[in-house]
């Protein structure tokens, strides 16, 4: 218990967050990881005040926070591309994304699959981003 009382007070004094036990961790930039991901198409306003629109995602800012740029990287795949988080849900909690679709018919069969994405940066912060501006492997 000290110990773990040591590293949070440690992270607390370099500003990084720290998660708690049984909470997702925040992806790093640079990272690639596989997410759960679905698709909405519901006009309005996303969570950071922007209008829905293609290249949006939303996602638990726990994992990936508002202003977040990540790349799908699924070679071939219609939604691939990058995108900003600038939404949050209370369904999309943990490692799972939900791609804004302008297309409801296109959402709807989208489903729920495994998607690869490279976080490109974490956040609005830009020292938040990826050193190298190379596609990942």
């Amino acid at each position: 218990m000290r110990l773990r009382l040591r590293i949070v007070l440690t992270f607390a004094l370099l500003g990084l967050s720290v998660p708690l036990l049984g909470e997702p961790a925040r992806i790093a930039p640079g990272s690639t990881v596989k997410l759960s991901a679905t698709a909405y198409c519901l006009d309005g306003t996303t969570s950071s005040g922007m209008p829905t629109r293609h290249g949006i995602v939303a996602a638990d800012p726990v994992v990936l926070a508002v202003g977040s740029v990540i790349r799908i990287t699924d070679p071939g795949a219609s939604y691939a591309g990058i995108y900003t988080v600038l939404d949050t849900g209370s369904a999309v909690k943990g490692r799972r994304i939900d791609i804004f679709m302008g297309d409801c018919a296109r959402a709807g069969r989208f489903g729920r699959r495994l998607v690869h994405v490279h976080v490109l940066r974490q956040g609005w912060d830009p020292r938040a981003s990826t050193t190298s501006s190379s596609s990942p492997q």
